[in-house]
């Protein structure tokens, strides 16, 4: 094979969405896949993308601004996100949406989820996107090779010039002109890894795409890559303790208006904050064991096929209980009977009053939505753990996805995009902001790769 090919190092949401990009340009496009499956972590999410002003959203009358959208970032990353990232999102954001809608990646609808000032939460069905992706990317010439891990970067003195990728019990060198773009994903699946950043993870339930254990990142790592945001990881909490990657049973019913409560039946935590952060709450908890509280008023507002909101599935399937009183619910649930009835009594006073004297909740979810009062029977509850889904943090990239050496410098033919990179979220997460990255930033290192290409045959 001719070194005339750009190399793509993963085929999830950002290798793919790279690989439409850069063949459409007229790039030739050779993608490496270390599973036997493409898709990686991107089928397992929550289908969510964050996008504003959509026509999807005009349709349903809500009023949004970029500028909105990238406030929602920084604060709840703690504004300690690399503001030249958020501001690359926010630039490229609304094209990437209408270009996702030209690829026909169907999106199902747009509701209000964590961390967003407006219901911009736009849904896909992952398989969908990641099928037609590959069909597009494949009818514009891309190679795509599945079973083919990268084992090697291929460098020229400083310069990334290939790899050494593995096929059928061989270990193949591939050179290039183009570049690397390293879309591996992170580490969910490395003990090793998790062990070493983020050993209060611990008690998690371990989920996330089978290939990810931290190859992108061990790979740039060698080229010379800095890292950043392994202090900020962080599970994902709402997740039934079932729960594996072929039964991944989550359910966020406290952003409609449901409490979490540990095992004395006390809240402790402002239900409505990014769901990484009530993450971090619940394993503080005694034995990490909390459960969501709610009733037949907030269980109306579930979403049938929703991957967080389907809440009459998760019933149908047992994983949710309910109960005609408080008092059954708290003794099948072994919960302190006089203890969760104060509970949920102060509670329910203080959504009266509109102050939340415990913990100052204020809104469903971020700041859009009014919290409502547990009262209405038949009540409802989830046995709710956190669990390690997607280590976003890894590799320190510029806007333009440069793979950073420790002096802020490009290496030169690298670059990464997607899960392994760190520097975007800061301290918090936003739903929708996974996949949303991945397609924005995949799109632009490719474009970002050609250019150099020009450049270099320019000089």
């Amino acid at each position: 094979m001719s070194r005339d090919h750009l190399i793509i190092v993963g085929a999830g949401m950002a290798g793919l969405c790279a690989a439409v990009e850069a063949s459409a340009a007229g790039a030739k496009v050779i993608v490496l896949e270390k599973q036997a499956e493409l898709g990686g972590s991107s089928l397992l999410s929550g289908c969510f993308m964050a996008f504003a002003e959509t026509d999807f959203q005009k349709k349903l009358g809500i009023e949004d601004t970029t500028e909105s959208l990238m406030e929602d970032f920084l604060a709840v990353g703690q504004y300690k996100n690399k503001r030249t990232l958020i501001e690359a999102y926010g630039k490229h954001q609304l094209a990437t949406y209408n270009w996702l809608v030209e690829q026909d990646v169907q999106f199902q609808t747009c509701q209000a989820v964590s961390g967003h000032s407006n219901p911009r939460g736009h849904t896909i069905i992952p398989s969908q996107a990641i099928g037609q992706l590959r069909a597009n990317a494949e009818a514009n010439g891309v190679i795509i090779k599945t079973n083919a891990p990268v084992v090697r970067l291929v460098k020229n003195n400083e310069q990334v010039v290939g790899v050494v990728y593995e096929e059928n019990g061989e270990q193949i060198e591939l050179t290039t002109d183009y570049g690397v773009l390293l879309t591996a994903g992170g580490f969910s699946q490395s003990e090793e890894l998790l062990a070493q950043f983020a050993p209060q993870l611990a008690n998690t339930v371990r989920l996330g795409g089978a290939g990810n254990k931290g190859d992108g990142i061990k790979l740039a790592a060698s080229a010379g890559a800095w890292l950043e945001d392994f202090t900020y990881l962080k599970g994902t909490y709402g997740f039934h303790p079932t729960s594996t990657n072929d039964k991944k049973r989550q359910a966020h019913t406290f952003y409609k208006g449901g409490i979490i409560v540990n095992e004395l039946g006390k809240r402790f935590v402002n239900e409505s904050i990014s769901y990484k952060l009530l993450g971090d709450a619940a394993l503080q908890q005694p034995n990490c064991r909390t459960y969501q509280v709610w009733d037949q008023t907030i269980m109306d507002k579930g979403v049938a096929n929703d991957a967080l909101y389907d809440f009459d599935l998760l019933y149908r399937e047992g994983l949710i209980e309910s109960f005609d009183t408080i008092e059954q619910l708290a003794e099948k649930a072994g919960l302190p009977v006089d203890v969760l009835q104060q509970t949920i009594s102060t509670y329910n006073s203080d959504v009266k009053k509109g102050q939340d004297t415990a913990f100052g909740r204020t809104s469903l979810t971020h700041k859009f939505g009014t919290p409502t009062a547990i009262e209405t029977a038949p009540f409802y509850i989830m046995d709710t753990a956190t669990a390690m889904l997607a280590t976003y943090a890894g590799v320190q990239v510029d806007e333009h996805t440069h793979v950073l050496n420790p002096f802020g410098e490009p290496i030169e033919g690298l670059y990464a995009a997607g899960e392994m990179v760190g520097g975007f979220h800061g301290a918090g997460y936003m739903t929708g902001s996974s996949l949303g990255k991945a397609a924005i930033f995949g799109r632009i290192a490719a474009r970002t790769a050609i250019q150099a290409k020009k450049q270099e045959v320019l000089k």
